[in-house]
């Protein structure tokens, strides 16, 4: 399956970013599996970008039902009530997708992507979550982790104007061009426990403050019982209480 070629179809399609990044490229992605979990904002962007450049297949996960407040963060969602009035947020975004692109095949798959077993993330070269709690990214990082083939794991968050990616490739092998000879490099990536984990004080000292407020976010509302993205002006205060705890426990004051 791997080194099946382009249809003519495909290459005739896909023929101007062929020039830009070569045939290879284009069948691997072709070839490529993906799931998404958690249809919003990045994601929403990322997906319509796949589909438009001829990957294998995508796969929707997104149980929640589409609300008007819905469309000021997902641009799949035609503002007409009518359409997508009882659908939820993958069945109205696959509708949407399906026409960027008829070549790419756009399912929805129904469920909480936690509770499915190993065996299913089999069918996919790369999981990527958005809108989910900190335990579920340790959970679906882990069963990635543990499967016999290599899945990519990425996980997208977005808190209003700032955002962050983390890539989980594993054992990742790539080319290297150097003058006449191509030399083959790898690269070990730790696991999402592994990199939330590390100690504040060991990280570089020009590293965005982001990163910690994302920390921060992430763990009140793991403390919280709040889904991904349920806090407000009104947590403030124990939010910043929360902030200096974990600076503390960090020795990062």
């Amino acid at each position: 399956m791997d080194n099946e070629e382009l249809t003519e179809q495909e290459t005739a399609l896909y023929d101007r970013q062929i020039r830009v990044w070569g045939v290879d490229a284009q069948r691997r992605l072709s070839k490529s599996h993906i799931l998404v979990s958690g249809m919003k904002g990045t994601v929403v962007e990322f997906c319509k970008n796949i589909v438009l450049a001829g990957v294998g297949s995508l796969t929707l996960m997104d149980d929640r039902m589409v609300t008007e407040d819905s469309l000021s963060a997902n641009f799949l969602i035609p503002p007409v009530d009518d359409v997508f009035r009882g659908k939820s947020l993958a069945e109205v975004c696959c509708d949407a997708l399906r026409d960027f692109n008829p070549m790419v095949q756009v399912s929805v798959q129904k469920g909480d992507l936690s509770s499915f077993d190993g065996d299913f993330y089999d069918k996919f070269s790369a999981v990527v979550v958005s809108c989910c709690s900190l335990a579920t990214k340790r959970l679906i990082n882990e069963k990635c982790r543990k499967r016999q083939k290599r899945i990519a794991f990425y996980t997208v968050d977005c808190r209003d104007s700032c955002g962050e990616i983390f890539v989980d490739l594993q054992n990742y092998t790539y080319a290297q061009k150097r003058l006449d000879e191509t030399i083959e490099c790898q690269l070990q990536y730790p696991s999402f426990e592994e990199a939330v984990a590390v100690r504040w004080s060991t990280l570089p000292r020009r590293l965005s403050k982001l990163y910690f407020a994302m920390r921060v976010i992430e763990n009140f509302e793991e403390a919280e019982g709040r889904k991904a993205g349920e806090t407000s002006i009104a947590d403030l205060p124990r939010i910043l209480k929360l902030k200096k705890e974990l600076c503390e426990e960090q020795v990062l004051i």
